[in-house]
C-alpha cells in the first residue's frame, strides 16, 4: 500500500465515521460592498444602497448579509412607502475584529492603502459611522419575535364559537 493507512468500517456504521464539515461561506464582492456601504452609512435603506453603488441590489445580497448575522433591520424611516433601514451587528465587528464602528478606516487610512483614488472629486467625504445611534427620522424596530405573527388578531368571540 506505498506506506499509506486506509480505515474501513462495516456499511450500516459508515455515518458514525463521517464528519460533518460546515464550509465558510464567502462573501461575493457585490456583497462586501453592500456590507460596506451599510457600515460607513448606517442606518441606510435598501435604494440608499443602490445609490452609492450605482446598481441595483439583488435580494439574495441582503437575504445573505442578514443570514450570516452581519446585518439586521434596524427600523423604518419615516418617509413615505416607510423603508426599512439597516444597520451592523456585533457579529459584523467580530469578525472583521473590531472593537467598535470607530476602528473603521477613514479617508487616511484608505488613501495610504491605495483604497481611495488620490485625486477624488470635489465635496467628496468618507461618512461618519459612529452616527449609527442617531435614530432621527426612524421608528426602532423592537422586541422583533419571528415566531408570532406581526398582526394577529382573534375575531371570534367565545360566544360566537358556542352557537351552531
Amino acid at each position: 500500500m506505498a506506506e499509506r493507512w486506509r480505515f474501513r468500517t462495516a456499511p450500516d456504521l459508515g455515518f458514525l465515521m463521517t464528519e460533518e464539515r460546515e464550509e465558510p461561506r464567502r462573501l461575493s464582492k457585490a456583497a462586501l460592498e453592500t456590507l460596506a456601504i451599510i457600515a460607513y452609512h448606517q442606518p441606510c435603506t435598501r435604494a440608499e444602497v443602490e445609490s452609492v453603488r450605482g446598481v441595483s441590489l439583488s435580494k439574495g445580497t441582503l437575504d445573505l448579509l442578514l443570514e450570516m448575522d452581519f446585518v439586521r433591520l434596524r427600523g423604518r424611516r419615516r418617509t413615505p412607502g416607510r423603508p426599512v433601514t439597516y444597520a451592523t451587528t456585533d457579529r459584523f465587528l467580530e469578525h472583521f475584529s473590531l472593537a467598535s464602528l470607530y476602528d473603521l478606516p477613514g479617508v487616511q487610512e484608505m488613501k495610504a492603502a491605495g483604497l481611495l483614488d488620490l485625486s477624488m472629486p470635489v465635496g467628496f467625504e468618507v461618512p461618519d459611522p459612529s452616527r449609527a445611534g442617531d435614530d432621527e427620522g426612524e421608528d426602532l424596530l423592537t422586541g422583533l419575535d419571528d415566531a408570532a405573527p406581526e398582526f394577529a388578531q382573534d375575531f371570534v368571540s367565545e360566544d360566537e364559537e358556542s352557537q351552531p
